[in-house]
C-alpha cells in the first residue's frame, strides 16, 4: 500500500476512548505495511550477519565495522533523495509532468554522485581506521569486505531514487515483494559463495560481501523491470525529461534532501562513532557489538514505519488546520511505539540468550565472551530501544508539523553533545567496557527523544494557538 495515496482516514469527529480506538485502526493500517517493508529490508543485513556469526568471531567483527560503516554513508545518501517524494508528488498535482520527469534525472544525479564518493571513501578509510585505535587484524579484514561492498552504493542508492519517485506518483510498485525476493537471493548467493556450489570456489568471508552487491544490482535492476511493464509509469522512466538535464530541479532536491539527509546522518554517524569507540576495547567487543545491533536495528524498523505514519496523519491534519489533532495524532503514535518496543523488551529480559544465538553460535567455544557481553547488552537494550523508537517518531511527527531543521539541530545536542560523551566516559574513561558505552548511548537517545517531543509539542501549539485566532474569510463570515 502506498503512503502516498492514503485519504484522510483520521477520525475527528469522535472523543475520549472512542476517538483513541478509531485512530489507533487508521494509524496500523498505514504503518503495517510499512513496518513490514521495513522489516523485509533489514532482513538483508540480517541474514549476512547470522552467516558471518558462523564464521568467527573475527569474520564478524570486521565485517560489522565494514557494515556500520557502509550504512553510515548509505543512510546519508538515502536521506537526500527521500526529498524526491513530495517533490513529484507536487509537481504531479500541478500537472507539470516535465518536471517530474527532470526530477527522476535529479534524483539518479545526486544517488550517482553520491555513490561515487561513498565508494571511494570505503576504499580509502582504512589507515583512519587504525590510527582511531581499530585492532588492525579488523581493520584488514573489514577493508577485505569494503573493496568488494563499496561499489554496491551505486545501484542502492539507484534503488533507493527509484522507489521515492514511484511512490510520488502514488504507484511505488510491489516493493514488499521485490524486498522479499531478495531476501532469499542473499540466503542462497550467501551459501553458495560462501561454501562453494555448482562449480565456484569456495570463498568464505569474501562471498558474504559478493552476495550483497549482487543483490543491491539485481533488486535494482528488478524494480526497473516492474516499473517498465506498468503502464502508467513506463512513460516517466522512457520520458526524454528523464534523461535531461534541469538545474532546478537538481538543486530543489539538494535543498530539501540536504536536512532530511543531515539528520540521517547524525544518528547512523552517533551509532558508527560508538562502534568505533567499541572496537577500541576488543574483536569481542566488536562483535558483541555488531550482534546487539543488529537485534536493535529490527526493532527500530518498527517504529520507523509508525514515525511515517504518524506524520502523514499529522500532515492531514495541519492540512485542514486542526492542530489538536495533529497533536493527539502524534502522541498516538508514540504510544504505539513504546507499547511495542516495551513487549519486546519483556522478551529480552526472559529469553536474552536463545535470541543471541539466533545471530552467532553459542555452542562455538570461542565465541563465549561474544555471548556473555551481547547478552549484557540486550538487558540494556531493553531500555534503550524505548528510547530510540520514542526519538525516531518523533523524527516523523515534527516534519507532520513542517519542521525538518529541528530534528537535526536536536540530534546534533542528544547524539554528540550528550551521548557520545558520556558512552565514552562510562565505557574508556570509567573503565566500563562495552556495557558503558551501551549506557551512555541509551542516555543519548533518551535526551534526543526528550527534545524532541518537547519539540513537537511547542511547535504543534504555537500552530494551534495561531489556527485559533486566525480571521474567518469573509466567504466564511458572510
Amino acid at each position: 500500500m502506498s503512503t502516498t495515496d492514503t485519504k484522510s482516514t483520521t477520525d475527528t469527529a469522535q472523543s475520549g476512548t472512542g476517538w483513541w480506538v478509531v485512530n489507533s485502526r487508521a494509524l496500523l493500517r498505514l504503518a503495517l505495511p510499512l513496518i513490514l517493508t521495513n522489516f523485509a529490508y533489514v532482513a538483508l543485513t540480517t541474514v549476512d550477519i547470522v552467516m558471518l556469526g558462523r564464521l568467527g568471531a573475527l569474520e564478524i567483527a570486521a565485517a560489522g565495522l565494514a557494515l556500520a560503516l557502509f550504512n553510515q554513508l548509505r543512510t546519508t545518501g538515502t536521506g537526500l533523495v527521500t526529498g524526491v517524494s513530495n517533490l513529484v508528488a507536487e509537481a504531479q498535482v500541478q500537472g507539470d509532468r516535465q518536471r517530474v520527469g527532470a526530477l527522476l534525472f535529479a534524483g539518479f544525479f545526486w544517488a550517482t554522485v553520491c555513490g561515487v564518493v561513498f565508494c571511494a571513501a570505503l576504499w580509502l578509510v582504512g589507515p583512519l581506521l587504525v590510527l582511531l585505535g581499530q585492532d588492525q587484524a579488523v581493520v584488514d579484514k573489514a577493508g577485505e569486505f569494503l573493496m568488494i561492498l563499496a561499489p554496491g552504493m551505486l545501484p542502492c542508492l539507484w534503488f533507493q531514487n527509484l522507489r521515492h519517485f514511484t511512490t510520488g506518483l502514488k504507484r511505488p510498485g510491489p516493493l514488499l515483494a521485490i524486498t522479499l525476493a531478495s531476501i532469499g537471493a542473499t540466503v542462497a548467493l550467501n551459501h553458495i559463495l560462501i561454501h562453494g556450489e555448482f562449480g565456484l570456489p569456495a570463498f568464505g568471508f569474501a562471498g558474504v560481501a559478493m552476495a550483497t552487491v549482487t543483490v543491491f544490482l539485481l533488486s535494482f535492476l528488478a524494480f526497473i523491470v516492474v516499473v517498465l511493464r506498468d503502464g502508467a509509469l513506463r512513460p516517466w522512466l522512457t520520458s526524454p525529461d528523464a534523461r535531461r538535464w534541469d538545474g532546478d530541479a537538481v538543486r530543489s532536491v539538494w535543498r530539501l534532501g540536504l536536512p532530511i539527509s543531515g539528520t540521517y546522518a547524525s544518528e547512523a554517524a552517533f551509532f558508527s562513532v560508538l562502534t568505533l569507540v567499541i572496537g577500541t576495547l576488543g574483536v569481542n567487543a566488536l562483535a558483541a557489538q555488531t550482534v546487539l545491533n543488529q537485534i536493535v536495528y529490527i526493532v527500530f524498523m518498527i517504529s520507523a514505519g509508525l514515525s511515517h505514519a504518524a506524520s502523514i496523519h499529522i500532515s492531514e491534519a495541519g492540512g485542514r488546520g486542526d492542530y489538536a489533532t495533529a497533536r493527539r495524532m502524534g502522541l498516538l503514535g508514540t504510544a504505539w511505539g513504546v507499547t511495542a518496543t516495551l513487549l519486546i523488551a519483556v522478551a529480552y529480559l526472559a529469553i536474552p540468550r536463545p535470541i543471541v544465538s539466533l545471530f552467532i553460535s553459542a555452542e562455538h567455544a570461542g565465541n563465549a565472551d561474544i555471548v556473555a557481553l551481547a547478552v549484557t547488552g540486550l538487558l540494556i537494550a531493553a531500555v534503550m530501544q524505548v528510547f530510540d523508537a520514542m526519538q525516531n517518531i518523533g523524527n516523523g511527527i515534527l516534519r507532520g508539523v513542517g519542521d525538518t531543521a529541528g530534528p537535526f539541530r536536536i540530534s546534533l545536542v542528544g547524539y554528540w553533545l550528550i551521548g557520545l560523551p558520556a558512552g565514552y566516559l562510562l565505557g574508556v574513561t570509567a573503565d566500563g567496557g562495552v556495557e558503558g558505552v551501551w549506557i551512555g548511548q541509551t542516555v543519548g537517545l533518551a535526551a534526543t527523544a526528550a527534545l524532541l517531543m518537547a519539540a513537537f509539542l511547542r511547535r504543534v501549539g504555537r500552530l494551534h494557538r495561531a489556527a485559533s485566532s486566525a480571521p474567518v474569510p469573509n466567504s466564511e463570515s458572510s
